[in-house]
């Protein structure tokens, strides 16, 4: 319990430095969007470590196109939202992230301006449909 209370105390004071609002309710209570501030402070530490899922079903990091997994024990597991922030990286028969988090790919541009870059969240699909275009267009 005290490591519990320990990292809600982390975890509002990272809210606090980032402005984002804290609502300090019971958990019956928590709204969606105290979810989403929290999965957001998380995602400002930890903005380097953001995959992209795959039409494979894997995942590729973000900067350096690295192909990593989701680990089997992971609560996302079956679900493979499309977009995630990992804490570590552990390395057996494939590359597996463990202690996983959805994101919402907008926040990477607003946490990190200096490192992301909005080329870096389109769509594969949606850049080939603008190449597409453009050179129907000529």
């Amino acid at each position: 319990m005290r490591r519990a209370r320990d990292i809600k105390e982390q975890l509002v004071e990272l809210c606090k430095r980032v402005e984002i609002d804290y609502e300090d309710e019971s958990l019956s209570l928590v709204s969606d969007d105290v979810y989403s501030n929290v999965r957001k402070t998380i995602a400002s530490g930890f903005f380097y470590n953001t995959a992209k899922l795959q039409k494979s079903g894997n995942y590729r990091t973000l900067k350096n196109a690295h192909t990593v997994h989701c680990h089997p024990s992971s609560c996302v597991f079956e679900s493979l939202p499309k977009w995630v922030i990992y804490f570590e990286l552990v390395l057996t028969t494939k590359e597996f992230m463990r202690n996983i988090i959805e994101i919402d790919p907008k926040w990477l541009l607003e946490i990190a301006p200096h490192y992301y870059k909005e080329s870096d969240l389109e769509d594969s699909q949606e850049k080939k449909k603008i190449k597409q275009s453009v050179k129907e267009g000529k």
